[in-house]
């Protein structure tokens, strides 16, 4: 099925980005990696080349809170390929603080990168994604359904992203356009993070670990990867990991009080 699309990933040069970028690969799928570290992007390109011969890769530096970057990023892919079959916009990064201390300019500049990326991103791939009645992949979050205790403007941005592919699968569902929001808990990482984690004081330091002290199992990038595939394929509307964080949402859309109670005990 993935033989020589085209699939393109935001936020490609670390993390799950880096992750996706693999698993395309691995299916037969022609990879760009977009992202703000030129260095690191080339040695991901070089992991894919060594493992999966065969598909083509292209690197391109993006900033996603920049239009001409985008519009580069863009230009490049018509360029290179002429086709662009799925764009996953993956780029985004987390933070640390008391939602009573969290500025204006902070939650303006989450904003841009989480939230106004996809925006950017989205609407440049979308001339190629509907002629080829491709996919839209938005990395969301567990907190793109319910919000938690000292994550700062993190939840607000994600909440965002999730109401946006709402949006896009009720108008381009018609025109043969699949969206995909992805919610995973906290994922699995090797090695350090690519942009050190903002962190306001008054935060529990509990709350400083990777998600955000959350007592889930951390999820491992290659199965979540595999299926973000899958449910391409299927052309699912959405997928939530852990699946049980699914009965949390629907307590909290009948109780907020219940739902809050339970969020309080469980981080």
């Amino acid at each position: 099925m993935w033989k020589n699309k085209v699939v393109l990933i935001t936020g490609g040069s670390s993390g799950l980005g880096r992750v996706i970028g693999m698993r395309f690969a691995r299916v037969g799928a022609n990879v760009i990696l977009a992202g703000r570290d030129v260095d690191r992007l080339l040695v991901v390109s070089s992991e894919i080349s060594g493992f999966y011969s065969g598909v083509e890769l292209l690197t391109v530096c993006c900033d996603v809170t920049s239009q001409v970057d985008v519009d580069n990023l863009f230009r490049e892919v018509l360029a290179r390929f002429g086709r662009l079959d799925v764009l996953v916009n993956c780029a985004g990064r987390s933070v640390r603080g008391c939602i009573s201390d969290v500025t204006p300019e902070q939650f303006m500049e989450l904003f841009d990168l989480n939230f106004l990326g996809v925006v950017r991103c989205t609407r440049g791939a979308l001339p190629m994604i509907l002629s080829n009645r491709g996919h839209i992949v938005n990395i969301g979050s567990l907190a793109s359904k319910s919000a938690a205790r000292y994550i700062g403007a993190y939840p607000v941005t994600k909440f965002a992203v999730a109401a946006y592919s709402q949006q896009l699968r009720l108008e381009l569902s018609d025109a043969g356009v699949h969206v995909l929001l992805v919610c995973p808990g906290p994922i699995k990482r090797e090695g350090d993070r690519l942009y050190k984690l903002d962190v306001t004081e008054g935060v529990p330091k509990s709350a400083t670990a990777q998600g955000a002290g959350v007592k889930v199992r951390l999820i491992d990038p290659a199965i979540l990867a595999d299926k973000i595939i899958k449910f391409c394929e299927l052309r699912k509307p959405e997928l939530i990991v852990p699946a049980k964080a699914k009965l949390l949402f629907a307590i909290s859309q009948i109780s907020p009080t219940l739902g809050d109670w339970i969020i309080k005990k469980s981080t």
